[in-house]
């Protein structure tokens, strides 16, 4: 697959017992810490993943992931993933996904 940023994608390590542990692929970015440009959206489907894989809620990560299509859909985007266009900062990305589940219920 080829999304287009390393900061889209969630990851899960996962054994036949225990809960697993969820990330983004691209782990902590401490190069980018504090500077309000890391992309949220892997984080945040990272969660999605734990809320159905390791919490068996599937509905509420449903809802997670659509809420994270309603920003894109929306037209915003992250500096990884603007193409050169206007971006948001990562707390703005993440407050429209948290804005979008909001309007999702």
């Amino acid at each position: 697959m080829l999304p287009g940023s390393m900061g889209l994608l969630p990851s899960a390590s996962l054994g036949d017992q225990g809960p697993g542990v969820y990330e983004p692929i691209h782990g902590s970015a401490p190069d980018i810490a504090g500077k309000g440009v890391a992309n949220p959206l892997g984080s945040i489907l990272s969660a999605a993943m734990a809320l159905r894989h390791s919490l068996g809620l599937a509905e509420e990560a449903a809802r997670l992931e659509r809420a994270v299509d309603r920003a894109l859909a929306a037209g915003l985007r992250t500096a990884d993933i603007a193409a050169g266009g206007a971006s948001v900062t990562t707390s703005q990305m993440g407050d429209a996904v948290a804005d979008a589940l909001d309007e999702g219920r």
